[in-house]
C-alpha cells in the first residue's frame, strides 16, 4: 500500500502540469484477485506517462501466488491523448512468491509444472513495447485495451514446498521473452 501511495505522490507534480489525468484499473488482473491501480498523466499533446501498481498478498485454497509489481510506461498517441491508437514502452519490476499451483504446461521456455512441488521466491525486472486503443465512453469514462511484448529477467530462491521446506537452490536466474502486458481497463479521466 505504501508503494501505491508513493507512486501517487511522485506523479502529483506531473498531474499539475498536465491538462488531463486518468485513474485506471486493469479488469483482467482484478478478476485474478490481483488488484491494480494506475495513474496516467498527459505531458504533451500526443504524449502521456502512466504507472500501474498491482498487489496480490494472499493465498487462495493453499495456492501461493503472491506478488507485487509496478509498470511505468511512456505512450505516444496517434491522434490525441486518451483517444484512439497508441504505442508505448514500459518497464516492469517487482517481487513474487509462487508455489503449490497445478499448472502442467510449458509456455515460451517456462515450465509451469514445476510450481506444483516447488516454491519460487524472488524478484523480476524487464522492459517491453506495447500497442493499444482507447475508446471514449463519455466525458469522463474511457475503456482501454493494450497488449505488450518484451523481456523479463528473474532471480529466485527455490524451496521444497509452498509453505515450508528447506531451500533447494539459491539465486536461480531465468529469462522470459513474450507477453509482458495484457490490459483491459476502465479509466476515469479528470
Amino acid at each position: 500500500m505504501r508503494k501505491m501511495i508513493l507512486l501517487c505522490v511522485v506523479f502529483m507534480p506531473l498531474a499539475l502540469l498536465g491538462q488531463k489525468v486518468a485513474l485506471k484499473t486493469n479488469l483482467l488482473y482484478d478478476a485474478l484477485l490481483t488488484p491494480t491501480v494506475g495513474m496516467e498523466v498527459g505531458i504533451a499533446p500526443k504524449w502521456t506517462v502512466e504507472a500501474n501498481a498491482s498487489l496480490n498478498a494472499w493465498a487462495v485454497n493453499d495456492h501461493r501466488w503472491k506478488q507485487w509489481m509496478v509498470q511505468p510506461e511512456a505512450r505516444y498517441w496517434f491522434c490525441q491523448r486518451f483517444s484512439g491508437h497508441f504505442v508505448g514502452a514500459h518497464l516492469i519490476g517487482g517481487q513474487y512468491n509462487f508455489g503449490n499451483i497445478d499448472a502442467n504446461f510449458k509456455f515460451l521456455g517456462t515450465d509451469f509444472s514445476k510450481l506444483k512441488d516447488e516454491r519460487y521466491q524472488g524478484w523480476m525486472a524487464g522492459a517491453g513495447v506495447a500497442y493499444g486503443y482507447s475508446w471514449i465512453l463519455s466525458r469522463h469514462w474511457n475503456f482501454e485495451a493494450e497488449i505488450g511484448l518484451g523481456w523479463i529477467y528473474t532471480r529466485s530462491d527455490v524451496y521444497r514446498c509452498s509453505d515450508c521446506g528447506r531451500k533447494l537452490r539459491t539465486g536461480v536466474p531465468h529469462n522470459y521473452a513474450g507477453l509482458t502486458k495484457v490490459q483491459l481497463s476502465f479509466l476515469y479521466v479528470f
